[in-house]
């Protein structure tokens, strides 16, 4: 199985230690699954491996590095609204499904250490299941992450560093140490492994309601979950089990916009902008890796961009606690971003709305 470059589409086997190619792009995966089928699914195993059919893994790694990831259930949260709760995941965020694939592929090929930066969660994520594979970590974050998050990365044994500035300068700083240090570069972002694990949300909405809702909710920071939501739609569209995509809306922070700014000019790249404060840290993200591919997918399924009102997260944050659910505080901007899309648009019925990340990781 080989990685091919996004841009010169050059070929190396996926064992390779490389974070991107030579010229710069950044890997997709030449992986075709089989049409997905029911069927295929292994009802014996409960978490995302037993969609293994339809997953780049060889060998069974993954029973040496799952947590229990997966499976997590969707809860009717008013009579328009689904939440799909994410946050009841091993390290309390949607980011083990990447992580868990990812690193049972590092078991596969031998990698013996890795690094990764975060803004938490995906640390929290990789630094677990790097715990649980025997596989040595580091992770970078930025100041101002939740100390909740960053406690829960060293307990896992990993240690870890706090880069000044911003979210994107602490990737700065994570990557030339891959390069001058030739790490293995575990990253949600850069290793398209990460998205065969998130792709495993739509999978599971499927299974579970025997249909996809009519409209589909999704943070976009870096893209990881709407990568994966994207491509696993694809794959049900390929097979038939769907007719058409769904609704599908992205959501950004009005403080961090570059795709909702690059969309409104009909621009291919990802608009350059201010990093301001948000509440909403894990899609602060000012300068992402992924933003040309991620515009692709944009402009191919007509899909919306809209930004959460940072004045209005902390209200959401309530009005979903009030109810029982205790979620952070950039899970919460994607309820205050669907609660604005229904003032502009009117009421939405059907929507799906993933609860990301639990709310103790980011009381501070």
């Amino acid at each position: 199985m080989n990685f091919i470059c996004s841009k010169c589409e050059n070929k190396v086997d996926v064992s390779t230690r490389k974070s991107k190619c030579e010229c710069g792009g950044l890997w997709k995966l030449e992986y075709k699954p089989p049409r997905f089928d029911l069927n295929l699914i292994d009802k014996q195993t409960w978490g995302i491996f037993r969609y293994r059919a339809f997953m780049p893994l060889k060998g069974d790694d993954w029973k040496e590095i799952t947590l229990g990831e997966g499976m997590t259930p969707v809860i009717e949260f008013d009579e328009d609204v689904l939440l799909k709760m994410d946050y009841y995941m091993p390290t309390l965020s949607f980011k083990d499904r990447g992580a868990a694939v990812l690193m049972a592929h590092c078991k596969s090929i031998g990698v013996d250490s890795v690094v990764q930066d975060s803004s938490g969660n995906a640390g929290n994520s990789v630094a677990a299941y790097s715990a649980k594979a025997g596989i040595g970590c580091e992770i970078f974050v930025p100041e101002g992450t939740s100390p909740k998050k960053i406690d829960m990365i060293k307990g896992h044994g990993s240690s870890v560093n706090i880069v000044k500035g911003s979210r994107d300068h602490c990737a700065d700083v994570c990557r030339e140490k891959v390069e001058t240090e030739n790490k293995y570069y575990a990253n949600h972002v850069f290793n398209p492994f990460f998205y065969e694990g998130t792709k495993t949300y739509i999978y599971e909405v499927y299974e579970q309601l025997e249909r996809i809702p009519s409209n589909i909710f999704v943070p976009l920071g870096n893209g990881t979950l709407f990568i994966g939501i994207v491509k696993g739609l694809e794959e049900l569209l390929e097979s038939g089990i769907i007719e058409k995509m769904p609704n599908i809306v992205a959501i950004q922070s009005e403080k961090v916009a570059p795709f909702y700014e690059a969309v409104q000019k009909g621009e291919k790249k990802p608009a350059t902008v201010e990093i301001q404060t948000t509440i909403a840290e894990g899609i602060a993200i000012g300068v992402p890796m992924r933003g040309e591919e991620i515009l692709e997918y944009i402009y191919k399924y007509n899909i919306e961009v809209i930004t959460a009102p940072e004045e209005k997260i902390l209200d959401a944050r309530m009005t979903l606690a009030r109810k029982g659910i205790y979620c952070e505080h950039t899970t919460a901007a994607n309820y205050a971003a669907y609660l604005k899309y229904c003032e502009l648009n009117g009421r939405t019925k059907d929507s799906l709305i993933p609860m990301c990340g639990a709310g103790l990781k980011s009381d501070h």
